[in-house]
C-alpha cells in the first residue's frame, strides 16, 4: 500500500488494481469555431468552413491518456464517424447547417469507460465582423473529465503527461474571466433570493400578527354576545 495525495490506496488484486480514495480531475475545452465564406459556394451551397475540437484546458499532451476520439458528425456528410488518434483532436469541414455533434473520448486502459460530450455546431451569429467573415465565431465549453478510483496504470498514465506546446497556451474564450462574472451573476442572484426570503418572513411574520389580533377581536366580540344574551334571559 502506499500514500497518494494524503489517502490511503491500494493495488492489489481485492481493489480490482484500482488506486482506492484517488480522485484525478482532468479539464478540458471543447467547441467549435466557423469562418463565413461571404455568400454560398456555387457547388455545394455551403457557406462556412468549421472545424470541430477537443483540447486540454491546461498546457498537457492528452495523447498520454486518451487512445482515441470519435466525432459523429450530421449523416449527410460522407463517412459521418470520424475517429482522431493525436493531438489535435478536430475536425474540419464546410458547411451550410448548425447541427449536434457527438464527441466521445477512449482511452488507452480499456478499464476506463469512454467519455461522451455534446456540442450543438455553431455558426451563425449577429456580429457585424462575424456576419462578414472578417473574424471567427468561436462556441466553446468548459468541462472536467473525472477519473474516481483509477487503475494503478491509469493513474501512471495521468500523472506523467508532458506539455503540449513550449509556448504561450492560451483559449479563444477567456475562461477564468467567464467564471468570475458567473460567479458574480450567481452570488447576484443568491443575494435576491435571500433578500426576497427574508422579505416574504417578515410579510408572513405580519401576516401572523394580524391574524392574531383578528382572532383577537372576534373572540371579545363572541364573549360580548354571549354575555348580552345570558343578560337577556
Amino acid at each position: 500500500m502506499a500514500a497518494v495525495s494524503g489517502k490511503l490506496t491500494e493495488f492489489g488484486p481485492d481493489s480490482g488494481g484500482r488506486v482506492k480514495g484517488l480522485i484525478v480531475l482532468k479539464p478540458i475545452v471543447f467547441g467549435n469555431v466557423a469562418r463565413y465564406f461571404g455568400k454560398k459556394r456555387e457547388e455545394d451551397g455551403h457557406t462556412h468552413q468549421w472545424t470541430v475540437y477537443v483540447k486540454p484546458y491546461k498546457n498537457e499532451d492528452m495523447s498520454t491518456y486518451v487512445k482515441k476520439v470519435h466525432f459523429k458528425l450530421h449523416e449527410s456528410y460522407t463517412n459521418p464517424n470520424r475517429v482522431v488518434t493525436k493531438p489535435p483532436y478536430e475536425v474540419t469541414e464546410t458547411g451550410w447547417g448548425e447541427f449536434e455533434i457527438v464527441i466521445k473520448i477512449y482511452f488507452h486502459d480499456p478499464n476506463e469507460r469512454p467519455v461522451t460530450l455534446y456540442h450543438i455546431l455553431k455558426l451563425f451569429q449577429s456580429e457585424t465582423n462575424i456576419m462578414l467573415g472578417k473574424k471567427n465565431l468561436v462556441s466553446e465549453s468548459y468541462d472536467e473529465i473525472i477519473f474516481q478510483d483509477p487503475t494503478a496504470m491509469m493513474q501512471q498514465l495521468l500523472t506523467s503527461s508532458r506539455q503540449l506546446t513550449l509556448g504561450p497556451y492560451k483559449h479563444e474564450t477567456d475562461f477564468e474571466d467567464k467564471k468570475e462574472k458567473t460567479h458574480a451573476v450567481i452570488l447576484q442572484a443568491k443575494n435576491k433570493i435571500r433578500y426576497e426570503i427574508n422579505d416574504l418572513k417578515e410579510r408572513l411574520k405580519q401576516s401572523k400578527e394580524t391574524i392574531a389580533k383578528l382572532k383577537t377581536e372576534i373572540a371579545k366580540v363572541e364573549d360580548k354576545g354571549a354575555n348580552g344574551a345570558m343578560e337577556t334571559n
